[in-house]
């Protein structure tokens, strides 16, 4: 010995320290407020083109072909780093990772005010989506992690789901009100640096180490594979039958099979795919992927079809938009009002019910010339919206064990962007194949409320077996 107990050494001392910080209580309110900001910054970012996709195609020189992937490319590093993004944060820190990707959201928002090619744009709103993925993927495990009772994580997933549809309705209102598509960018940019300043104090780390090295075969087979989706999904609107498209596809079913093969071998894997056994899980996921298919795909351009046929302005289709939208945000936030008497599988059906009957009230109101006709429609929606954000927050928990919960949130909000990507690509393909828009408008509607009955039969025959 050195005379020097070793319990006093400065090593010592710096080890403790570090241990307590690891292990210091999470302060509830902070997190919830963090993560819940972070979140509707986030989904600001990716729905403000909603209503400037028209003067951002004009200014880019973007064709009408390639404007899906104007929407396209947050949804698409979303789904592509959600679920690598939430085993990132369970096995090496939620804190850690929602800082990060809070950080990066900021830089590359701001940087995407400054692009000038529809390709620059694009790889921007990648980076976005990559970003998203990560403060989505840890806000729901440091939310687990700061309130463990089952009524405290029912009021803070309820209160972060209606954040979901707050950033939702408060993009478009942002977008439009602000003097052009850059300015909002830049303005979105600084507030994600200004909330991963705030969370380098407030937030507490957690995690749930179970050892290994993050799984990048798995997200770069995965993340192929969506791209190979989306693409054949955009080309097909040129011509489902055409050999490119064909190949495409067929690329995208392989990846997808390599992509299964390499979870099935890896010791720490993205997903578990074990899981796809458990109802809970399997209506989870449906969930998501049917709430992107069928909802976020028709709204993602139903802005622009109303530009372009209605001609209003980006701030009045944002105001309109808000009906739907700030009915949603307000819905989701009372629905945990609803926990223990009506279960969140059910909640989704209901949610999926009234999307399919609001859908419904919305044929023709594209050609009609007023914009009128879309009230009822928009009204039942945004019920049947909030609905659907308020219970998969829930439902992504309560599918996981309690340590997994960010692999939990990933995995449906993964389902949810793949199904959005598809969504927008497939609306637009619709919407434009047509002679007129306001044809195409119909078909796309149709197919939106037919996918939502799917989506609503599919999250309620989901049973334990």
């Amino acid at each position: 010995m050195t005379g020097l107990d070793s319990a006093t050494t400065p090593a010592a001392a710096a080890a403790r320290g570090a241990k307590t910080a690891r292990d210091a209580p999470a302060r509830p309110r902070a997190t919830l407020a963090l993560t819940s900001a972070a979140t509707a910054v986030a989904l600001m970012t990716y729905t403000a083109p909603m209503v400037t996709l028209p003067g951002t195609a004009a200014a880019l020189h973007t064709p009408l072909s390639g404007q899906a992937w104007l929407l396209n490319g947050t949804p698409l590093g979303l789904a592509a780093l959600l679920l690598v993004a939430g085993s990132l944060a369970d096995d090496y820190g939620r804190r850690r990772i929602f800082l990060g990707g809070t950080l990066v959201l900021g830089l590359t928002t701001a940087l995407g005010a400054f692009t000038t090619s529809t390709w620059q744009f694009t790889l921007a709103r990648i980076a976005q989506g990559a970003a998203s993925a990560a403060i989505l993927a840890s806000s729901l495990g440091l939310l687990v992690a700061a309130f463990p009772s089952p009524r405290g994580r029912l009021h803070a997933t309820g209160v972060w789901g209606a954040f979901v549809s707050g950033g939702i309705a408060a993009g478009p209102l942002v977008a439009g009100a602000l003097p052009s598509w850059r300015v909002a960018y830049g303005v979105l940019g600084a507030a994600a640096v200004v909330l991963a300043a705030l969370g380098t104090r407030a937030l507490t780390e957690s995690r749930a180490p179970r050892g290994g090295r993050p799984d990048i075969l798995g997200a770069l087979t995965f993340g192929l594979a969506l791209v190979a989706l989306v693409a054949a999904l955009t080309l097909g609107r040129d011509g489902w039958l055409r050999a490119p498209v064909g190949l495409l596809f067929a690329a995208a079913i392989a990846l997808i099979a390599v992509f299964a093969a390499v979870e099935h071998r890896t010791r720490t894997p993205m997903i578990d795919l074990g899981l796809l056994r458990h109802a809970r899980f399997l209506a989870s996921s449906a969930g998501g992927l049917f709430t992107g298919l069928a909802v976020i795909g028709l709204f993602s351009f139903l802005p622009a079809l109303l530009q372009q046929t209605l001609r209003l302005s980006p701030m009045d289709t944002a105001w309109l938009l808000l009906l739907w939208s700030g009915l949603s945000f307000a819905v989701a936030l009372q629905v945990k009002h609803l926990a223990g008497r009506i279960a969140p599988r059910v909640q989704l059906a209901v949610g999926f019910t009234l999307h399919t009957i609001a859908v419904l009230t919305m044929l023709g109101a594209v050609g009609s010339g007023s914009w009128t006709r879309l009230l009822p429609g928009l009204i039942i929606g945004g019920v049947g919206s909030g609905l659907l954000n308020g219970a998969l927050p829930l439902l992504a928990v309560e599918s996981v064990p309690r340590e997994r919960a960010a692999m939990g949130s990933g995995a449906q909000q993964t389902f949810r962007y793949i199904g959005s990507c598809a969504g927008v690509a497939l609306t637009i393909a619709l919407a434009t194949s047509a002679h007129t828009l306001a044809q195409g408008a119909n078909i796309a509607l149709l197919v939106s409320a037919g996918l939502a009955a799917v989506g609503a039969v599919s999250v309620v025959v989901s049973r334990e077996g």
